[in-house]
């Protein structure tokens, strides 16, 4: 009994993630009304002000290594950085996905979203916008081969636009090029890349990033096809109630305005994008720590994943029908949900019941619980593969069904458990790549930083595949060898 109420107690905690996830979604916002003033007290009692960005649109946020160390640099940086002294607190800046900043500073993960994000209507039911700090001119990068053909919007007409998910530039494209087939992407350096590889025929950018583009990319043209919307405010984002923490930032925000500092913080930044030095000396720092934290991620969830599956496989095949339910549940569930959204729902949801895990925690338990249903399923296959007159054998030798398990039955089981097992190791390596969206550092969320501060698109997804392959490569042929030399007899 005591072992069946401990497993209950930690699914229990699982869906408690999952369920406190859903209801921070359909909450109403009374709970934010009465914070009103507590933003800003608790900012400065903690002495820190945590901003959520996108680090993958330089000029404004990107990567680079200053004085050898992978820094968050950028116009964007600079503003949080007055914002915070203004404060008299020390800045954190915390990366997530674009798409998912907003839900990270409604559940708590960052206080404020600085991250080249327009103010619109549709927003503005989620957040709180701060006074304007720059207005972006919404422009169109197309190939400089295609110049001609395009003068004007009409000239968009039966043509593929792409534009970044969630952003003004996508409400744009969709609103104003009515003639044209809109594709949302996530990142800028995906929708570029469709430009420069003639997958799209253009895309709609803010007028900053395009030139950015434009300037590394000599095959590239930017044009200024006369939008309706054709400037549009940035601004940073906070919680809807937190009125004295506005009032606090728009201080800020005037100073650099009245002061030209915005400028500075532009021309700062296109002096770090323009140092002079191998693609590798700049980045390949980034694909040796996204290989190494990929490892990580892979070692823990097949270490850990093998705990819980070993524990929900012998709930399986138990006699006891409770633990056979729970096991069930806890299989299906867990097969039948994407790891991606299984990420989500641990990385928001945990906060509701007062867990604050970082990126790396939250993704490493999505791995090894999503890990653990499958392990589960090896494990009980390669038991039950096991013939039945080999349990009843050791019956009659007087072995009870924990010694039968452990000296007779296991290590049979294990030749057919042992390639399954490894095949899921490399798989996980794989699929921790779906990690980046909730921040964790690994290989594929390396690469898109080097996308977005290379300005070259396909190359950091090239380097990244053949890291991947190298990885799966060998290790399948050290479980092979393994395999191998351990079960030949």
């Amino acid at each position: 009994m005591k072992q069946l109420k401990k497993w209950i107690i930690v699914l229990a905690i699982f869906f408690m993630s999952f369920s406190g996830a859903f209801a921070t979604i359909f909450a109403d916002d009374g709970k934010a009304k009465t914070q009103n003033d507590e933003y800003l007290t608790k900012i400065k009692k903690r002495s820190y002000l945590i901003v959520g960005m996108s680090a993958d649109y330089a000029p404004l946020e990107f990567h680079a290594t200053v004085k050898g160390q992978d820094t968050i640099v950028g116009a964007d940086v600079r503003v949080a950085q007055k914002i915070a002294n203004d404060m008299g607190v020390k800045l954190q800046i915390k990366e997530l996905g674009f798409d998912a900043l907003i839900g990270a500073m409604n559940t708590g993960k960052v206080d404020m979203v600085i991250s080249g994000m327009s103010e619109t209507p549709e927003r503005e039911k989620q957040v709180l916008f701060s006074e304007p700090y720059m207005y972006e001119e919404q422009a169109m990068v197309i190939r400089k081969a295609d110049e001609k053909k395009y003068k004007g919007i009409m000239d968009f007409n039966g043509k593929t636009i792409g534009a970044q998910k969630q952003t003004m530039q996508e409400t744009v494209a969709k609103q104003q090029l009515p003639g044209a087939k809109v594709r949302s992407l996530e990142k800028a350096t995906d929708i570029v890349g469709q430009v420069i590889n003639k997958k799209i025929d253009g895309a709609v950018l803010a007028g900053i990033i395009a030139d950015s583009y434009a300037y590394q990319d000599k095959s590239l043209k930017v044009i200024y096809p006369k939008f309706v919307t054709e400037k549009s405010p940035t601004a940073v984002a906070m919680p809807l109630k937190a009125q004295s923490l506005k009032t606090q930032v728009n201080k800020s925000i005037n100073t650099i305005k009245k002061q030209g500092l915005f400028k500075k913080y532009l021309t700062s930044s296109y002096k770090i994008q323009s140092q002079n030095s191998s693609f590798w000396a700049k980045y390949g720092n980034f694909f040796i720590t996204g290989t190494l934290w990929t490892l990580a991620f892979a070692a823990i969830a097949v270490f850990f994943g093998s705990i819980i599956g070993t524990f929900m496989a012998l709930m399986k095949i138990s006699k006891n029908w409770i633990l056979k339910i729970i096991a069930n549940v806890y299989i299906e569930f867990i097969r039948g949900t994407p790891l991606l959204v299984q990420a989500f729902m641990i990385f928001f949801g945990t906060q509701i019941i007062g867990l604050n895990l970082s990126p790396f925690m939250a993704g490493a338990v999505a791995m090894a619980i999503n890990s653990g249903a499958y392990v589960a399923e090896i494990i009980r296959s390669g038991i039950n593969s096991v013939p039945l007159g080999q349990k009843e054998a050791a019956a009659s030798l007087g072995f009870s069904y924990s010694q039968s398990m452990r000296f007779v039955i296991m290590p049979q089981a294990l030749k057919s458990i042992w390639p399954a097992l490894g095949n899921e190791f490399v798989t996980v390596i794989k699929e921790s790549s779906v990690l980046s969206v909730i921040g964790a550092t690994e290989l594929m969320f390396q690469a898109s930083i080097v996308q977005g501060a290379s300005f070259k698109p396909f190359l950091p997804v090239f380097i990244a595949a053949m890291i991947y392959f190298v990885l799966t490569f060998g290790i399948s042929r050290i479980l092979a060898l393994i395999e191998t030399h351990s079960f030949k007899h």
